[in-house]
């Protein structure tokens, strides 16, 4: 995986054909909106980040939250490329042994996107069922954090459940969702 600051010309037209697809494929998710309408507003950074969503597997398109439009990554599963890491870079540096590679809250930021808060992902969660037989780390209140907890949802039973974890825990189908302003 190789996450990019800026994409070339090629680059830049392979991921809008590949977003205008997904866009077209999935319209239930953003009724009465035109991707050539999208597609004029991304600058050259919010490309590079949604090439970084594509390439850890997000598969991210676009929802409207309260009225903002929003690139999120619709994957059925947390993104394969996310997994295995555990909540911020204070819990990955208190790991005595065995430690994971990066944690969510570094990579969103080197991805450029913003980790899903509990009512986002409960909102992601009315276009589809997602995380099925993963989990993703949402963004945690620092009133927990600050305990050495994080929070992180998936959906069972056709309900989308909100959980605990110590915030230095990783698991191999725990993952995280990202969301890009448009």
């Amino acid at each position: 995986m190789t996450l990019k600051k800026k994409l070339t010309k090629a680059e830049k037209v392979e991921l809008l054909n590949a977003l205008e697809s997904r866009f077209n494929t999935h319209k239930e998710r953003h009724e009465d909106i035109s991707f050539e309408n999208i597609a004029a507003k991304l600058t050259d950074k919010q490309l590079a980040a949604l090439h970084n969503m594509e390439s850890t597997e997000g598969e991210p398109d676009v929802i409207d939250f309260k009225g903002d439009l929003y690139f999120v990554d619709c994957a059925k599963e947390s993104p394969k490329g996310r997994r295995s890491v555990c909540y911020d870079r204070a819990a990955l540096e208190a790991r005595k042994k065995y430690k994971p590679e990066n944690s969510a809250v570094d990579l969103a930021k080197e991805i450029g996107i913003d980790m899903l808060t509990e009512e986002d992902y409960r909102h992601l969660q009315q276009f589809g069922d997602f995380d099925l037989k993963s989990s993703s780390w949402v963004e945690t209140p620092s009133d927990i954090r600050d305990l050495g907890g994080a929070l992180f949802c998936d959906k069972r039973y056709n309900t989308v459940f909100l959980y605990h974890n110590g915030a230095d825990s990783y698991y191999g189908a725990r993952g995280f969702r990202g969301k890009l302003k448009i």
